[in-house]
């Protein structure tokens, strides 16, 4: 029997039905002018390496079993350093957004030096400071009123994510679970 492969695992939290159509045509209009691959609307909760799937689907359901469905508010449009928080929704770092990432970190034993910084992605691309601020204005002049935007995130999916594949053609849903209310 072969060794099964241990690859690089994250946990989304999505957002509800009702906000998830605005975040992804907001993500749309500043991938047409921008450039960048496609990706769902999520706020990252979990990222472990070195996982085989089994052990990340276990690790997942005792994930899922533990959380209830919560609310996320944007703080505001931000920009980072690197191509995966290239543009992104800052999440007001409130107790109940904070326990979620702390609780899927707990499962899945990651031991991130740096804290916890809660965010939806809008574009993940390399650009200069000069066009990431011009794609930060371009989401506010699309959706002028994101800011302060309080969301649901109600259910978890548990992505292979091999973060060396920036075309993100790799990524895949492995599995899901909606969160109880």
């Amino acid at each position: 029997m072969e060794e099964e492969k241990k690859e690089v695992y994250s946990v989304w939290a999505l957002p509800d039905e009702e906000t998830e159509p605005r975040f992804r045509k907001l993500m749309e209009a500043l991938r047409s002018e921008f450039t960048g691959p496609r990706f769902d609307p999520h706020v990252t909760v979990a990222v472990a390496a070195n996982l085989t799937l089994e052990e990340a689907k276990k690790m997942f359901e005792a994930a899922c079993d533990g959380l209830k469905a919560y609310t996320a508010t944007v703080d505001r449009v931000a920009t980072g350093t690197f191509f995966y928080q290239c543009v992104f929704l800052l999440l007001r770092s409130t107790p109940e957004v904070m326990e979620a990432g702390e609780h899927c970190k707990n499962h899945f034993h990651c031991s991130t030096t740096t804290p916890y910084m809660p965010h939806l992605s809008l574009l993940y691309a390399e650009l200069t400071e000069e066009e990431k601020k011009k794609a930060q204005e371009k989401a506010y002049t699309l959706d002028d009123t994101v800011d302060g935007l309080s969301f649901r995130l109600n259910r978890l999916v548990l992505c292979r994510t091999d973060t060396e594949d920036k075309t993100l053609e790799s990524w895949e849903q492995v599995a899901v679970c909606n969160l109880n209310p």
